[in-house]
């Protein structure tokens, strides 16, 4: 596992500030390389026969009985069925299951003006190019971003902990399509304020 997530002249890219789809059949392995380190990789994953069926956070959350995965937690849909379980960690263990993926909205909050590109758009994008479409954006799972929760239970954005070369590896529970976004966000310091590139291999 270690070698294949090294060996990057193997992997696919997921460009900065923008997102790709694959298809994995039941018992296959993606592993998430986070290339440069610090980058947030919004991830989603959607039942290949019936995209109605996705991964969902919230009934995550209530299997899981914790607000970030662990190695042999096992991710649920909206169906509350087994779709992804995270078999490798190679990061301190910081990723977020709370926050909603970024989109125009939440960049003209922030003060974008114009076009921005944003993680909701590329779930349509990288859907439309492999011929499916949602009709709503479901919470992703934010690999590699660190939101803190508090004590008295405020949130707070701040940088990954991920350094460049480390990875995740989620194992198939169904056939699934997986899509990744390598988060375009450059206005809170959730990529270290520079989105970069990622990779993902399928074993």
């Amino acid at each position: 596992m270690t070698a294949a997530a090294a060996d990057l002249a193997r992997a696919r890219l997921i460009p900065a500030r923008h997102g790709i789809a694959a298809r994995l059949k039941a018992g296959e392995t993606v592993t998430v390389v986070n290339t440069h380190g610090k980058q947030v990789v919004d991830t989603w994953a959607f039942n290949a026969r019936d995209v109605s069926e996705f991964m969902s956070m919230e009934h995550s959350r209530a299997s899981m009985l914790r607000l970030i995965p662990r190695v042999g937690d096992t991710l649920t849909t909206n169906r509350r069925r087994a779709i992804l379980t995270l078999v490798a960690d190679t990061t301190p263990g910081i990723h977020d299951t709370l926050i909603a993926a970024c989109d125009i909205h939440r960049y003209r909050q922030l003060g974008a003006v114009g076009h921005h590109d944003n993680c909701t758009q590329n779930l349509a994008q990288a859907l439309e190019a492999v011929g499916l479409s949602v009709a709503v954006t479901p919470a992703p799972l934010n690999l590699f971003m660190n939101v803190p929760v508090t004590g008295n239970g405020e949130l707070d954005f701040q940088s990954p902990v991920s350094e460049a070369g480390q990875y995740v590896a989620l194992r198939a529970e169904m056939d699934l399509v997986i899509v990744f976004s390598a988060c375009p966000q450059d206005m809170v310091p959730v990529n270290d304020m520079h989105p970069t590139d990622a990779h993902f291999l399928i074993a």
